[in-house]
């Protein structure tokens, strides 16, 4: 299942929220679970840019068209497929329904990790309703990050502690999806099925892990470090600037990460961390039980190391940047590794349609539930507000 609720690359950049609110970051914010206050949230779209939502429409169709009605079928029909997927056992079933019910309650903790004080029931509405957006709109980032800070802001999270949580959400969820293969390469070493792309992009993941580590200590040791890292930054991203007509400056962006996350970086990071590899786990415990599920007696060969193999370096997929959540374009991946670890064609598509089944789609309906929830009980809030302002003095 996808991890990737944090703001797309077409969304603007958290930490800019700093200049426009409270910039004071705290690690004792007040938060609370009582009943949302009023939030207008009639300007939640006005970020986002309609041409480049509709161009990414268009590009998500596509591709998603052309990955299951083009790519998948050639590892095998849907028809075989659906064969695989009715013979499964009601034991089965209900592994899987208790994996995906597990992922969902672990989802939220990484949410309550970055932002310190935030009750379980609020962290929850807040995620689900992200994880709806984020893997379900095309190009919807602006629209997902203007919605957590409406929502937070809605449950008493200050500007700057919802900046710092959303950021180093974002941040160590791309870290997590960098550092997968890694542990996908280390495990598929144990059934000597090595290919040489995994490698790389298992190298690929490591160099990229450790420069973007080795910039967040910097950033975070010091002022005079982190501007030295602004000042790299405006280097790289020089030929680009010349084309536009407001250029970026990485100085301004890495102080404002730095005033935005240095505390629950430094006090947090272990918690975070943790948290978002439990729910790794949790994800890959939904394909381990929808592979035994659709397997049952029979014996393919697929060991518990070349599901996770499979699992943890399909993840880089995710990182193209053309559908929601790597929607299709992880699954197309996670099918050809599993045939290449020992799954026969039909039962690799049959266990990944149960696997997608299972781990996206109740978020998706829970996302739409909580969004409604904290709408209703917005609605809620601004009628007693207004109640109360009619009272007499």
């Amino acid at each position: 299942m996808p991890d990737q609720d944090g703001p797309r690359a077409d969304a603007p950049d958290p930490a800019d929220a700093s200049a426009t609110g409270d910039s004071t970051v705290t690690s004792d914010p007040t938060v609370t679970s009582d009943p949302p206050q009023v939030v207008d949230t009639g300007d939640l779209t006005s970020s986002l840019d309609k041409r480049k939502t509709i161009i990414g429409a268009i590009i998500t169709l596509l591709t998603l068209a052309f990955v299951f009605l083009g790519i998948i079928p050639k590892f095998g029909s849907y028809e075989d497929a659906w064969a695989e997927i009715q013979s499964m056992s009601t034991a089965a079933l209900v592994a899987l329904g208790v994996a995906a019910l597990v992922t969902i309650v672990l989802y939220v903790l990484p949410y309550q990790a970055a932002i310190p004080g935030l009750k379980y029931k609020p962290a929850f509405v807040v995620r689900q309703t992200s994880f709806m957006i984020s893997n379900t709109i095309p190009a919807g980032g602006a629209f997902g990050l203007a919605v957590q800070f409406a929502m937070l802001s809605s449950y008493a999270v200050t500007l700057a502690v919802a900046t710092a949580g959303i950021a180093v959400t974002s941040l160590w969820s791309m870290l997590m999806t960098l550092t997968l293969p890694v542990f996908g390469v280390l495990a598929a070493l144990t059934t000597g099925e090595v290919e040489q792309q995994w490698i790389l992009a298992a190298l690929v993941g490591i160099a990229v892990t450790i420069i973007t580590v080795v910039a967040l200590v910097m950033i975070l040791r010091s002022e005079d470090s982190a501007r030295r890292v602004g000042v790299f930054g405006n280097r790289l991203i020089a030929p680009l600037n010349r084309r536009r007509a407001d250029p970026w400056d990485a100085v301004t962006m890495v102080m404002d990460l730095r005033n935005s996350t240095a505390s629950v970086v430094n006090e947090r990071w272990r918690w975070v961390t943790v948290s978002n590899y439990l729910v790794v786990l949790a994800q890959f415990s939904i394909l381990w039980f929808a592979i035994q599920g659709v397997v049952g007696d029979a014996d393919y060969g697929l060991t518990l190391a070349g599901a996770f193999a499979a699992f943890a370096i399909s993840r880089m997929a995710s990182m193209i940047p053309i559908t929601p959540g790597g929607l299709g374009t992880v699954d197309a991946a996670l099918i050809a590794l599993l045939v290449t670890f020992g799954l026969p064609e039909s039962v690799a598509v049959a266990s990944t349609l149960v696997w997608r089944a299972a781990s996206y789609f109740p978020q998706v309906f829970l996302g739409v539930a909580t969004f409604l929830y904290w709408r209703v009980q917005s609605a809620r809030a601004s009628t007693v507000a207004s109640s109360g302002d009619a009272q007499p003095a």
